[in-house]
């Protein structure tokens, strides 16, 4: 893990081939909580090429010193990030 948030990353890789590539990030907040919205794809071993995009909420914990990951949400398409997005304005908006 990390002892500095703008260090953390959902890039993974395993025998020298980067399975998860993250391709960029948004701290949604910091402190001994931190919270950071990731657009990224993975690898298919299958096709040998990345994946659609795809986007993750991760929720970090820090403790002496260290983030540790304690949650995550997986936004599964596009689209559901679209509802996602949809919801929140009209909420904020106000309209129900």
């Amino acid at each position: 893990m990390s002892s500095d948030v703008n260090e953390l990353t959902v890039n993974y890789e395993e025998n020298g081939i980067l399975l998860v590539k993250e391709l960029d990030k948004e701290i949604l907040s910091k402190g001994a909580w931190t919270t950071i919205l990731y657009r990224y794809q993975n690898w298919n071993k299958t096709k040998e090429e990345y994946s659609k995009e795809m986007y993750t909420i991760r929720r970090y914990q820090k403790r002496d010193g260290d983030y540790l990951s304690k949650s995550k949400f997986n936004i599964s398409s596009p689209e559901q990030a679209q509802k996602i997005i949809d919801a929140l304005q009209k909420w904020i908006n106000g309209s129900e």
